[in-house]
């Protein structure tokens, strides 16, 4: 009887539920890109902002560096502000007012935009800017007088001309400190550079040494050696830049320790040198000013625009996933009404599609299929168990019947026929119960290195005297000295069950033969025997339980048929394979590769049997 399904648990519901939730957010997408696309002009202003307070950051920065002091920038923080139309406020580091666009008494904002300091500007970028973080209109006494700077002027222009006769365009350019330097994008010519524009001034000369001094102080109180021979070049074609300085003659490695203290040491000079030149550090505030942020904001046409374009959306959507919920859903039913019939009919569904549906459509009757062989087997099993267990049970009974009766007596040779029967049931059960432990994963295994040979020994002397009553030769042959990671018991046993199967099934004067050999990782064991040999077509099915390829033959003869299953399962327990190979009249061969010991023999071992 087949249940009926709550409807918010239908496959169908789920599938239109989550059909509107993906059309929801499509929508919900759409419409943010569109406002995405519609406030881009927001963010270029935005950015516009950032770029103005940059702007003003390095005006106050510039005004710094070319005054010793703060007073009189109230001007430019007023032209500033009206450029702009934001609030800048200037203060000292501890916060008292310097210069403000705001009316008196207004608050400041919570924090700082930036922090003043020409002599550390970290955020300016412009093309001449120190290395060191220096402002580069921060001259202090490297700045010409006028006389010098006109000297430099007429030699600029000398060399000006000099360039032009070589066909180089350039341009003079006036630096900070005022000397003037020439600007080409070609390499200079040699007869123009006659040193005389890029030689350092007097003033320039005074600074230099004025620094120089600074530095060997400094380096003086860090102990490095050769201060004395600190030299501090010029670079005449940028003023604003320090030329290269060294130790004299010492090659002090970069990276270094020293080359790291030289550095700071000509850094903190230089700075200590320009500092009563530039205006304190101070600290500064932007606001917003008067503007007002912009939002958007949505027209009633464009909102009725988006509700039908959403509604559209979800009317398509409902009515595509309704009809490919109704197609997805049919297969399913049928799969659903078959799997609830009863399993003993085995009903099998067609296959309709070649799609994830019909996959598993066909995986369902593959399952039935194999159920339903699954079924026949365990019948099969059931019987044959059923009558493996009663013939020895009936011939016990009968004959302690015919006993207790007096109509036999207890003979000796009657209690060892009795005690014969009571081991081909125990041998019976015993095989049912290793078959039971290897189905349900339980078998154990105690591996230990296990030499090949010795194993091969203890299976032929164990079925030594068996094999001599049935008059068949039982050798063993070993090619090297393989080792096996194994557990010798359930090995022994294995081969021991193909042996006695060998037996059974060679005739007198004939030959059961047991190998061992490497073959790369693997351990190779064989038994070969000169017997009767099985059927091609009997071969795929040696490893069935209860098989036998004379159907003739009795139990007791014929064996449980539960060894070679047994086999199957005591080697794929070991990670090996077995394999059989025969040919009718000539015999058959029963092949096992298991894994060999890693690494090869663990220690020398007793010598090999003979």
């Amino acid at each position: 009887m087949s249940r009926r399904i709550p409807l918010r648990k239908r496959l169908s519901v789920r599938l239109l539920i989550t059909s509107v939730l993906i059309a929801v957010c499509s929508v919900a997408a759409t419409a943010w890109l569109a406002v995405e696309t519609t406030t881009r002009a927001l963010e270029e202003e935005q950015g516009q902002v950032l770029a103005e307070d940059m702007d003003v950051l390095a005006r106050l920065s510039g005004y710094a560096a070319t005054h010793p002091e703060w007073k009189g920038v109230e001007q430019v923080v007023r032209a500033l502000s009206e450029k702009t139309g934001r609030r800048i406020a200037l203060t000292t580091t501890d916060r008292t007012p310097i210069a403000d666009s705001a009316p008196p008494g207004t608050s400041l904002p919570p924090r700082a935009a930036a922090t003043v300091d020409p002599l550390r500007t970290d955020t300016y970028t412009e093309r001449a800017a120190q290395r060191s973080g220096i402002d580069p209109r921060a001259v202090g006494p490297y700045r010409l007088t006028a006389v010098e700077s006109a000297k430099l002027e007429k030699l600029a222009v000398v060399r000006q001309k000099c360039y032009a006769r070589f066909g180089v365009e350039t341009g003079i350019v006036e630096t900070p400190s005022g000397r003037p330097v020439l600007s080409e994008d070609e390499p200079a010519p040699f007869d123009c550079a006659d040193g005389r524009l890029n030689t350092p001034t007097p003033t320039e000369n005074k600074a230099l040494a004025d620094l120089t001094r600074r530095a060997r102080d400094c380096l003086d109180r860090h102990e490095v050696r050769s201060a004395e021979s600190l030299l501090v070049a010029f670079d005449a074609t940028d003023p604003s830049r320090l030329g290269r300085y060294y130790l004299g003659k010492i090659d002090v490695p970069p990276g270094s320790k020293t080359a790291r203290t030289l550095q700071n040491c000509v850094d903190s000079a230089r700075r200590a040198q320009l500092d009563p030149y530039v205006a304190p550090t101070a600290e500064l505030f932007l606001g917003g000013g008067d503007r007002t942020a912009v939002r958007f904001d949505m027209s009633p046409a464009n909102k009725t625009k988006v509700v039908g374009v959403a509604g559209l959306v979800l009317a398509v959507t409902v009515a595509v996933t309704a009809v490919v919920a109704t197609r997805l859903v049919r297969p399913l039913r049928a799969l659903t009404a078959a799997a609830q019939q009863p399993p003993q009919l085995h009903v099998r569904v067609p296959v309709t599609t070649r799609d994830e549906t019909g996959i598993l459509a066909a995986a369902f009757n593959d399952l039935t299929e194999r159920r339903e062989q699954l079924e026949a087997q365990r019948k099969a099993m059931v019987s044959d168990i059923a009558h493996e267990l009663r013939s020895p049970l009936t011939n016990i009974r009968g004959w302690l019947e015919v006993t207790k009766d007096g109509v036999v007596p207890p003979e000796p040779e009657l209690l060892a026929s009795l005690h014969e029967e009571a081991l081909v049931l125990q041998r019976v059960i015993d095989d049912l119960q290793d078959l039971a432990a290897a189905d349900a994963g339980t078998l154990r295994l105690h591996r230990e290195p296990v030499r090949a040979d010795e194993l091969l020994g203890q299976v032929a002397a164990a079925h030594r005297v068996a094999a001599g009553t049935a008059g068949v030769a039982l050798r063993t042959a070993t090619d090297g000295e393989p080792w096996l990671d194994a557990d010798p018991v359930r090995m022994r046993q294995a081969l021991g069950n193909l042996v006695s199967n060998a037996l059974r099934h060679t005739p007198a004067d004939g030959t059961v033969t047991l190998t061992a050999r490497c073959d790369g990782e693997e351990v190779v064991l064989e038994v070969a025997d000169t017997g009767s040999g099985i059927a091609a077509e009997d071969l795929p099915h040696v490893f069935d339980r209860f098989w036998r390829a004379e159907k003739s033959r009795s139990r007791r003869t014929g064996g449980s048929g539960l060894g070679l299953p047994i086999v199957r399962h005591l080697v794929a327990a070991h990670g090996g394979t077995v394999r059989a190979a025969s040919e009718p009249g000539v015999g058959s061969v029963f092949t096992l590769r298991v894994p060999g010991l890693a690494g090869g023999a663990p220690g020398p071992g007793p010598a090999p049997l003979q």
